[in-house]
């Protein structure tokens, strides 16, 4: 064997020891449970709003003089440009 070989398997032979040496026994640590809020009786009613405000009036329509009829046709959709 060469040098490099032995001081390769000694390096890997003093790792493995140090790392058993140093196995400790497990520490259990319980974490508190976090509390959780709950919520509690309803309170009482709010007060009632107070009401709006009377909108203004628009003047009654004039009646149709004669017979004329007047029918909105909204215009036909364009097609969609490409």
């Amino acid at each position: 064997m060469n040098r490099s070989s032995i001081l390769v398997s000694a390096m890997l032979s003093g790792a493995l020891l140090s790392l058993a040496a140093c196995d400790k026994p497990a520490t259990v640590v319980t974490v508190p449970a976090t509390p959780v809020a709950v919520p509690g009786p309803a309170g009482p009613p709010g007060a009632t709003g107070a009401q709006g405000a009377e909108g203004n009036k628009g003047a009654t329509g004039k009646p149709a003089e004669g017979s004329t009829t007047v029918i909105v046709v909204p215009p036909p959709p364009e097609a969609p440009a490409n």
